[in-house]
């Protein structure tokens, strides 16, 4: 009698591992492809791309036109003529290192961010600004300025 008790607990608890598998190895593998499936956050790709130092892929983010502010510069530019000045830029600082200091994505047609970048030559402040067009956020603004030191 006792051996029979056991061996059905035996069997109850068995079942309800297998059970539970079934019902939690799905969540599990959910959760695994999660950031597969969740889009990257735009702010976080461009800083990813300027530590990088590869604008010919951040000139893929660009609107068709860019106000762009380098050092005091400020005009508004075409896509390539963006792409263009900050090429040269970045090929005479060089990022080291770069810190996210402020991001705003709460908007899903708006995006903010600053970015504090170490090169080679200092410290630069980077803002960048996005706008939704054609159901994608495009790099509308990009401002870069020395960092003031405090």
């Amino acid at each position: 009698m006792q051996l029979r008790i056991i061996f059905a607990t035996i069997i109850y608890f068995l079942r309800l591992i297998i059970t539970m598998k079934k019902l939690y190895l799905p969540l599990f593998m959910v959760l695994l492809m999660a950031p597969i499936l969740i889009p990257a956050d735009p702010i976080d790709k461009i800083a990813s791309l300027v530590r990088q130092g590869n604008i010919p892929e951040l000139s893929k983010l660009f609107a068709d036109n860019v106000e762009l502010s380098v050092l005091g510069d400020e005009n508004i530019y075409s896509r390539l003529q963006t792409e263009q000045i900050l090429n040269k830029f970045f090929s005479q600082n060089k990022p080291k290192a770069i810190k996210l200091l402020h991001k705003v994505n709460s908007n899903p047609n708006y995006g903010f961010g600053v970015l504090l970048v170490t090169t080679s030559t200092g410290v630069y402040r980077i803002a960048v600004t996005l706008k939704e067009t054609g159901g994608t956020l495009v790099l509308i603004a990009f401002s870069i300025e020395t960092e003031k030191v405090k």
